[in-house]
Formats: C-alpha cells, sequence, structure tokens
C-alpha cells in the first residue's frame, strides 16, 4: 500500500507497451478478442508491480489474464517486470489502468472472467474507509455482474481484521467460502504464487490468511 514516486519514464513506456490497453471502456464485452488464443478468462484487481501476475501468467499459458491498477507508474513498474520474466511480451497477459470503483465500466457479462484475484489489498482500517476495500460488498455486487456463476474470488492478506470482515462481506454478498487459511505459509501444499507484498510481510513473520470465494 506505499505511495509510488512518479516516474518519468513510466507512461513513454505504456505508450508503446503492445500488451497495455489504453481504452479499455473499447475493450468492454470483447477482451476475448484482445488476446492471440481464446481461452478462460481471470482477472487480478490491483497488481502493483506484477510480480504475481508474471507468474502466473507465464505458469498458466492456457488461461487469459487480465490485470488492473489504477497506478500507471506502478502499472510501468509491472511491464518491466513481466517482459523480463517472459524475455518479451507475454500473448496471455494484457494490463490496463482503472479505478476498481467503476470496474463496471470496462468489464461486462459477455466478458465471463472465471476467477478473480484480490491480493493485499489496502485495508482501510478507519471505519469511514471501510467502503473503499476491494473486498467490500459494494465492491463485491460489481464483480458478480461479470464474475460466471460458480466462478471464484482468490483472496490473500496480511490484515487480520480485513480477513475477518471479507469473510463476512462474503457471505453477505452469497458468495461459499471455502480454503480458509489463517496460516497459508505453514499448510501451503505447493502452487502459491507470491506477491512483492507477501514476500515482505512473511519475512517479518506476518502470517498470510486466505481463501476462496465462490459465487454461486
Amino acid at each position: 500500500y506505499m505511495r509510488m514516486r512518479r516516474k518519468p519514464w513510466a507512461r513513454p513506456e505504456l505508450a508503446v507497451c503492445k500488451f497495455f490497453v489504453h481504452n479499455p471502456e473499447e475493450a468492454k464485452g470483447n477482451w476475448k478478442d484482445l488476446f492471440c488464443n481464446k481461452q478462460p478468462l481471470h482477472l487480478e484487481l490491483g497488481c502493483g508491480k506484477g510480480v504475481f501476475t508474471a507468474e502466473i501468467a507465464r505458469k498458466n499459458p492456457n488461461i487469459n489474464y487480465i490485470a488492473i491498477d489504477i497506478n500507471s507508474d506502478v502499472l510501468a513498474v509491472a511491464r518491466r517486470n513481466i517482459v523480463a520474466l517472459f524475455d518479451g511480451d507475454p500473448d496471455n497477459l494484457l494490463l490496463t489502468a482503472r479505478n476498481i470503483d467503476t470496474i463496471d465500466g470496462i468489464i461486462s457479462p459477455e466478458d465471463t472472467i472465471e476467477r478473480i484475484y484480490i491480493n493485499f489489498c489496502n485495508p482501510w482500517p478507519k471505519k469511514k474507509h471501510k467502503k473503499r476495500r476491494l473486498t467490500y460488498p459494494t465492491k463485491l455486487e460489481l464483480y458478480k455482474k461479470f464474475l460466471i456463476k460458480g466462478g471464484e474470488i482468490h483472496f490473500k492478506t496480511d490484515d487480520d481484521e480485513l480477513f475477518e470482515d471479507s469473510l463476512d462481506y462474503f457471505k453477505e454478498s452469497g458468495f461459499k467460502v471455502t480454503n480458509i487459511s489463517y496460516d497459508l505459509h505453514s499448510e501451503d501444499k505447493g502452487g502459491n504464487i507470491l506477491t512483492e507484498h507477501e514476500k515482505m510481510f512473511s519475512e517479518q513473520g506476518i502470517k498470510i490468511k486466505s481463501c476462496i470465494a465462490a459465487y454461486i
């Protein structure tokens, strides 16, 4: 949740990035057409520096990924991380900049999102700010507009209060919560992909909480 200093190189690099979508409103309902291959579509909300995004897309070439963040500077860092890992441009990953509050302006039911990743979002601990959380019920209602029935939200956080509240939010919003873990790294059976925050928090001895919420 750290603020990133303005990077003068960021916008010029994104301007020529082949996998950055400049006008996501125009892609609404047609995201599948922007990828080389027609395959399942997963979405990451608040992708940050793209460490998780790059790794999951590389490991799953049979899935297409859209990664969204509000900050162009951080997306330019993500671009560099992705290009470094793929040794070039990926063909199953797109980046775009958007405020999640208006995500239904760029993604529609026709996009048939099968999975959403929310990793280490801002916990917004103050009562008056909780509605800004990416797992808050009003946000979940937005996601339900384009997440297919049976689709899943995969959620990870270091924050105890956000985790407990989110479990309630999911249930309130009609999601079935499974795979609840209060210490993911102690019981991880392989397949967990670290984010940059996750690495930092676990090195500080903070337990990682996670769950899967299925839209039933």
